[in-house]
């Protein structure tokens, strides 16, 4: 696993897997069971569908896995390029995956609500419909705040890809262009009271640069991936 070649893969299969176990996880279980400004619809939901957002609750798990794999892919990926600055950007890249953890506390707890257990066993069925709505936001939120380093991240991964001279560097100007959608995002998000009415807007910001950079950079290290070759001259200089 020493070739950059080799490692460029392994980062395309780790964003692969991180896709695909979060478009799951988010569009096909929690935006299909969860109702808006509705907790016991959304209670209900929850309960009558209590494989799927197990199965759910286990995607995100996957994703935050694959997210530690792939700090250490592309943090020796772009060593070569500048050392201190590919550690700096997966570092960001682990703490967003760990505030990440922290917020799947939350849908756990909705678990338990849910099926009956914990604290709230027996009680009112309104009371725990809004105590699941309560840890759906908090699930939300949390989540918020590590998309700020994800943001992060993504914009030093780009600059890091344009400096390099083994990866196209429009991959780099993508990537910087999502991070700055989901940074924009996630910071209106907190400081406009009226976002739900601009809503719609910001998640076009985030979600088609985001699609469309990472997904990009995703097919390139799969398809073509770094050639070694290309890398050799700068090794030696990588360390700066």
């Amino acid at each position: 696993m020493n070739s950059l070649k080799n490692i460029s893969k392994l980062a395309g299969v780790g964003y692969l897997i991180i896709f695909m176990t979060g478009i799951f996880a988010n569009f096909f279980v929690i935006e299909s069971l969860v109702v808006p400004g509705d907790g016991a619809v959304t209670l209900e939901n929850i309960r009558g569908s209590d494989g799927l957002f197990r199965i759910g609750i286990l995607s995100f798990i996957l994703m935050v896995i694959f997210d530690v794999v792939l700090a250490w892919a592309l943090y020796l990926l772009l060593k070569p390029v500048n050392k201190n600055m590919s550690l700096f950007q997966a570092w960001f890249r682990l703490v967003n995956g760990t505030i990440f953890g922290v917020a799947l506390f939350h849908l756990v707890e909705v678990l338990r609500l849910a099926s009956g257990d914990g604290y709230m066993a027996g009680a009112d069925q309104d009371m725990i419909a809004m105590e699941v709505m309560r840890s759906l936001e908090a699930f939300n939120i949390v989540w918020l705040i590590g998309l700020i380093f994800f943001g992060i991240h993504l914009v030093l991964l780009g600059w890091l890809i344009r400096k390099a001279n083994y990866i196209p560097g429009i991959l780099g100007v993508l990537l910087i262009i999502a991070g700055a959608g989901y940074l924009v995002d996630s910071f209106a998000n907190f400081m406009l009271a009226a976002y739900d009415s601009y809503a719609d807007i910001f998640m076009m910001i985030v979600v088609l640069p985001g699609v469309v950079g990472e997904l990009s950079f995703t097919f390139w290290l799969l398809i073509k991936g770094v050639d070694d070759r290309k890398v050799e001259p700068r090794l030696s200089t990588g360390t700066d």
